[in-house]
């Protein structure tokens, strides 16, 4: 005998791109391409179990909700847009009782052409990612998740390691002076009960979620908090003198806790990426940490979750 114990479906690699014209000037522009995962949870199981598809909606039907949502309403921020869809789905099949939305936002940065920022020309910015995850409840409940990942970065020096625990398989010698590089994956995740319900997000309208600067410009609540966990772990990256990878990313996390108030936790992957100095003795030449050799494997890989201590009200 056996059981169904869980089953989700749906549409995974959708991609497009979008372009937003400001409505005073068309020629202003900015775009944004997105890759959208949407898996569907409810009364599917006779689909598995009896061969009755019946209940299933189709996974084209899925991508096509999708591209057509993004055509026809807000996807800045992809915050907004997965809320959206998480609630699409909801109201639209009854049998659907839960819905999980990903989107990752490939980076496209405006560049610099005699002075200023082009109007409308872009270049990729690497392979670094925005990324979010929700899960809409048709009971009402949500999670969101929000994140960076793929950015890549190196410092020459300014990074130590030593004072670590040594036994008889130790050979790694401790240093006051390495080449540190990573490849930032920082994710936090949202405290719904400050955001308040699950419409609060997919409403771009929403005081909770849109605050007017004192210029007029819409300031979003997630993008703040994007642009300040990205300064955040590139300013701690760059300024500190870091003693290791765990002790980095523990500050990094702190930081932003500090700064973000509707953030529970943020959570820090971390591959150490190992450039190995060059022995030159045999030809009797010393090396002054000048040339490395980069290790694509096996790499360092520190992970960590840091939430908030409530006795000391971050």
């Amino acid at each position: 005998m056996s059981v169904l114990a869980a089953s989700t479906y749906g549409k995974d690699n959708v991609k497009f791109l979008k372009v937003k014209k400001d409505p005073l000037n068309p020629k202003i522009q900015e775009v944004m391409e997105a890759t959208v995962c949407v898996l569907l949870e409810g009364n599917f199981d006779v689909s598995f179990t009896k061969a009755d598809n019946s209940p299933i909606i189709p996974t084209d039907t899925v991508k096509n909700t999708i591209l057509f949502e993004a055509k026809k309403t807000e996807i800045f921020p992809i915050e907004r847009f997965a809320a959206h869809l998480g609630q699409h789905f909801i109201r639209k099949y009854a049998h659907v009782s839960a819905v999980n939305v990903s989107i990752i936002q490939h980076r496209w940065s405006k560049y610099n052409v005699n002075g200023q920022l082009h109007d409308h020309s872009f270049i990729k910015d690497g392979d670094e990612k925005r990324i979010c995850k929700l899960r809409n409840e048709r009971n009402g409940n949500y999670f969101i998740e929000s994140g960076l990942k793929d950015l890549t970065v190196l410092k020459s020096t300014g990074s130590m390691f030593y004072g670590y625990h040594q036994c008889d398989y130790t050979t790694l010698e401790p240093t006051t002076d390495r080449i540190l590089s990573t490849d930032i994956d920082a994710t936090w995740k949202w405290d719904t009960k400050k955001l308040g319900s699950i419409s609060n997000i997919a409403n771009v309208a929403s005081t909770n979620i849109i605050n007017t600067g004192t210029n007029g410009e819409r300031n979003n609540l997630f993008d703040n908090a994007f642009n300040t966990a990205r300064k955040v772990t590139l300013d701690i990256f760059a300024l500190e003198n870091s003693e290791s990878v765990q002790a980095s990313m523990y500050n990094m996390a702190s930081k932003i806790l500090e700064l973000c108030k509707e953030i529970k936790t943020v959570s820090y992957a971390l591959p150490n990426k190992h450039y190995f100095l060059l022995d030159f003795k045999w030809k009797g030449e010393s090396n002054d940490n000048e040339i490395f050799y980069p290790s694509p494997h096996p790499n360092g890989l520190i992970k960590c979750t840091v939430a908030r201590d409530n006795r000391a009200k971050l």
